[in-house]
């Protein structure tokens, strides 16, 4: 993929991502909000305490938090944090003593992400302006990168991957749900790589 082909597809996804930092009500074709939360295993204990205007712009695809144990303590990355519905549950799961950073590249998402943290008063959580090719933090510093539907969205793959490892510390791990498409709509009349 060339650089103005990633810049297009940057530019829809913030679009559609502005507009779902007022509503996402229509532009996802499937489950958001709470209820898709509870049903993709959410505990309701944790899920209640999200603010509303949070949890209302959920519009992930599944449940990073059933892929592997999130400690106490621990340091988490949220790639692609949105409105902060994923940092906010982390963060009652570290507790105090951890600390949760949210990335995403849309300001809009983030002033809701924001308004969320400073309503249930989460110090140990933060939200910064970046691509998840191009995080600005320091290497070796997260025990887990958490990834709810963003991975898929991203032009550049490797270097997504590459900048995800490095900053997660030695035995760091990456819970990453996603969507893909499966097959083809319409079958080419030959293989894009034959003359």
């Amino acid at each position: 993929m060339d650089g103005s082909d990633a810049a297009v597809i940057r530019q829809e996804i913030a679009e559609k991502y502005r507009k779902a930092a007022v509503s996402p009500a229509g532009l996802f074709r499937y489950p958001i909000g709470e209820a898709s939360a509870l049903a993709l295993g959410y505990p309701p204990s944790l899920v209640s305490i999200v603010p509303s205007v949070v949890r209302g712009r959920f519009v992930g695809v599944g449940n990073p938090f059933t892929l592997g144990p999130i400690r106490p303590g621990e340091a988490v990355l949220d790639l692609g944090c949105g409105a902060g519905f994923d940092a906010l549950v982390a963060a009652q799961i570290v507790g105090p003593t951890g600390r949760i950073v949210g990335v995403d590249f849309s300001p809009e998402m983030l002033t809701v992400a924001e308004a969320g943290r400073v309503e249930v008063e989460c110090p140990e959580v933060e939200f910064c302006e970046a691509a998840v090719e191009s995080l600005p933090l320091l290497a070796d510093s997260f025990d887990v990168a958490i990834s709810n539907g963003v991975l898929n969205l991203v032009p550049d793959k490797p270097a997504a991957v590459r900048e995800i490892f490095r900053v997660l510390r030695p035995g760091g791990r990456l819970q990453a749900c996603d969507i893909g498409l499966v097959g083809e709509e319409s079958p080419p009349d030959k293989a894009p790589w034959s003359d």
